[in-house]
């Protein structure tokens, strides 16, 4: 007979945890979450081009192009019972905006679409990710509070708390609000990531490779110059413009940084360009969508679908995987502790 199981340790079998992922976008959280152990069995986003980044990468994912608030988990039953039903839900505004958007309402409806789904899949554990503003401003305690209303009725206990990308060795300055709930018990053995007490690696390290790729002489000197982490990367509306890394703040920050933030580079710098920081944004050096998803946390294999300001779109809504893969790491230790094995409660799909 085999040995009786140490204190502490998973009595579940051996192998990954099941996930869905819904609102997947380019893959930042179910990357992450892959990482940390969770197998994906089914992942939802409304945008073809969001889809095709998912299957490039992982062709065995069952990819659904559909809106989150027209799925019905009858038709799909192998989603019942799952260990982790994710989202990275649309941003919803700023709370000094809020009063006056009008796309507020459709991206709060995906929030409450996704607690409503929970009524159907039952999985043991939730995430969502969006931005700190529902977290912890007064304009979303509404929606909040429909939230706690509807965990609390179905046996859930729930944590709200913002991360910092940055603490996680993602070389951004970006902070995240996460939404956990588990079920009943389970919620004692989460304990919320811990932050990386190794510094992030600057800018300029994280890209000096890439801006040195085609001989560029002055790579090392940018690279040096570019000493800090980036601001927070923003992806935009899918309805405006082109792509560029953010508002005027933000693109005075990586002005700083020798950095030209009004616009996308297709190729980085070659032997003969010259950089003159300190003068017009066009003496600036421009960064590639390939460099802006280095900064986001991506490993170099993931490819984006679409043409350049699709690609970036993507990488600057994602959710950075090394923080879905350390909230994920929490969350399976919560998941496959001994203490943390009720029986499923029963109830209603």
């Amino acid at each position: 007979m085999g040995n009786a199981l140490e204190e502490g340790e998973s009595e579940v079998p051996r192998g990954n945890l099941t996930l869905v992922d819904v609102c997947s976008g380019a893959g930042g959280l179910a990357l992450g979450l892959e990482q940390a152990g969770f197998e994906p069995i089914l992942l939802l986003d409304e945008l073809e081009v969001a889809c095709e980044t998912l299957r490039a990468n992982r062709p065995d994912w069952d990819v659904r192009r559909m809106d989150l608030r027209e799925f019905d988990p009858i038709d799909d039953q192998q989603v019942y019972d799952v260990d982790l039903l994710s989202a990275g839900l649309p941003r919803v505004p700023a709370a000094a905006t809020v009063g006056n958007a009008r796309s507020s309402r459709s991206q709060v409806e995906l929030i409450e679409a996704t607690v409503m789904l929970m009524h159907g899949v039952r999985p043991r554990a939730l995430l969502v990710e969006n931005v700190p503003d529902l977290v912890t401003k007064d304009e979303y305690r509404s929606v909040r509070e429909f939230v706690e209303a509807e965990l609390d009725h179905l046996g859930y206990r729930h944590s709200w708390f913002v991360v910092n990308a940055a603490d996680h060795g993602v070389p951004q300055d970006r902070r995240q609000g996460i939404l956990i709930a588990l079920e009943g018990e389970l919620m004692e053995g989460f304990t919320p990531p811990a932050r990386n007490l190794e510094p992030p690696v600057t800018v300029g390290e994280t890209l000096y490779e890439s801006m040195a790729a085609r001989g560029w002489t002055q790579a090392r000197e940018w690279a040096a110059h570019a000493d800090r982490i980036a601001p927070t990367l923003v992806g935009g509306s899918w309805n405006r413009g082109g792509g560029d890394l953010g508002p005027s703040g933000t693109k005075t920050a990586w002005q700083r940084m020798g950095v030209n933030g009004g616009s996308l580079a297709d190729e980085v710098p070659d032997p003969d360009y010259r950089w003159r920081p300190g003068l017009d944004r066009a003496d600036l050096v421009r960064l590639t969508v390939e460099q802006t998803a280095r900064l986001q946390g991506f490993p170099p294999e993931w490819r984006f679908a679409g043409r350049k300001t699709a690609r970036y779109r993507q990488i600057g809504n994602a959710s950075p995987p090394p923080v879905a893969r350390a909230l994920g790491a929490s969350l399976k230790a919560a998941l496959t502790t001994r203490a943390s094995l009720p029986d499923k409660p029963d109830g209603p799909r």
